[in-house]
């Protein structure tokens, strides 16, 4: 009577080292291409004006913002005119919340593909994160028509603006990979992240300046990541001087937020294809 030897295969995460992790990472930059476009279609999918909404959300909200904000509370913003001003922040907000709501729920949304096959995790709330930026692509070409139109001329530090996209996209990353992670295991993520988005709003300069707060509590506000990235890319697309303590206090926040979620993400992904 002969046997037969059963190969048992174990899907999970290997305890390489961060870097090993990159490197597997790049070696999927493929499978990240596909997922992001594969998030790009599925937001729009169904949908009746299509990728209309991404020109739709930055221009009424930004018109709302000004009726009631240039007109009523009146907030000084110098020689830059307030539906300029506003814009500038609020396209950079949409992103992150965009980021951040469709990477939260990106594991929860690809079940089959997380407890199926094995790739690096991190990449599904990634291609998340990168999705987003099909929107703020819209908003970038909107914010430059309207610049036009108010005819202001950046100066030459306006290349520093890149800087600030990048620390946006990374805010928006780290926030992903911790959020994407802990609601694997809490489901109340879903539940609470509106509220959470609603009050980081609130507490960040999208519609008002960041020179509304006084100096002796300014470099406490800076400890949310978006008001050193918000007052940073402003002053570099208006020409106005760099507030470089809140800009590095908001710059180191979001490297710490970064490494807390990625250590989260690498302590708890072990587990994703059990839960999910």
């Amino acid at each position: 009577m002969s046997t037969r030897s059963v190969e048992i295969l174990e899907i999970g995460s290997r305890r390489n080292g961060f870097a090993a992790e990159l490197r597997e990472i790049w070696a999927a930059r493929e499978l990240l291409y596909f997922l992001t476009v594969r998030d790009i279609k599925l937001r729009y999918k169904q949908t009746a004006v299509g990728v209309a909404w991404a020109v739709l959300q930055p221009v009424v909200t930004t018109a709302i913002f000004a009726l009631l904000f240039s007109r009523f509370a009146r907030f000084d913003t110098g020689d830059v005119p307030y539906p300029l001003f506003a814009l500038a922040g609020l396209m950079l907000w949409l992103f992150i919340h965009s980021a951040v709501s469709f990477a939260s729920g990106s594991f929860v949304n690809h079940t089959n593909l997380v407890t199926k096959v094995y790739f690096p995790r991190m990449i599904v709330p990634l291609a998340a994160t990168l999705a987003a930026l099909f929107d703020l692509i819209f908003s970038v070409l909107i914010f430059v028509g309207m610049m036009a139109y108010y005819r202001f001329a950046p100066g030459v530090q306006v290349v520093w603006a890149l800087l600030f996209l990048v620390l946006a996209l990374v805010l928006g990353a780290a926030m992903g990979i911790l959020l994407a992670a802990v609601n694997v295991r809490f489901r109340d993520v879903k539940f609470a992240l509106p509220f959470f988005l609603q009050v980081w709003m609130i507490a960040s300069p999208v519609f008002y300046p960041a020179s509304m707060i006084s100096e002796k509590w300014r470099l406490v506000f800076a400890i949310n990541p978006l008001v050193g990235i918000l007052d940073g890319f402003r002053s570099a697309v208006f020409g106005a001087p760099f507030d470089w303590p809140v800009i590095g206090i908001s710059m180191a926040a979001t490297v710490v937020l970064l490494i807390v979620g990625i250590t989260i993400f690498r302590w708890m992904e072990d587990s994703f294809a059990d839960i999910v």
